[in-house]
């Protein structure tokens, strides 16, 4: 290992290559909570706007009824379902489902708690997060 190995920033943080799926599944699942929550906050602001009457009620929802609106709402669908089967992915693997065998720590150390199973709740976690989406586009884009 080279001394300049250890200085990507940013770029290195979320090498794949480096850290592999597990560091890329804390990520998203980092910025789809933080994501999640702003969209929180917005739809209490929005659903707020009843106290306005119909007329103000109407103005907010025409927002949602664009092109980009359509695309930030399928993107909240994509991030809660991701969020979601990641987590219940982390809370079976913390009450001991699906980890492996504890293992003599040998270099190169290969954490026996990050064995397929746990990939598999990853990669699937992604593609539900993606059917869901694009699903999500349908209904919204379709007649």
């Amino acid at each position: 290992m080279t001394k300049d190995e250890n200085r990507g920033g940013i770029k290195g943080m979320v090498n794949p290559r480096r850290y592999g799926i597990e560091r890329i599944a804390y990520l998203l699942m980092r910025f789809s909570g933080l994501g999640l929550l702003g969209y929180f906050i917005a739809h209490v602001y929005e659903t707020s706007n009843i106290l306005r009457g119909r007329m103000g009620w109407d103005e907010f929802l025409a927002l949602t009824q664009t092109t980009e609106g359509h695309i930030f709402l399928a993107l909240v669908i994509g991030m809660c379902v991701f969020h979601t089967g990641n987590g219940i992915r982390i809370m079976l693997g913390h009450g001991g489902v699906g980890v492996g065998k504890p293992a003599r720590p040998d270099y190169p150390y290969d954490p026996a708690s990050q064995n397929y199973r746990h990939k598999i709740g990853i990669y699937s976690s992604i593609l539900l997060a993606a059917v869901a989406m694009m699903y999500g586009l349908a209904v919204m884009f379709g007649e």
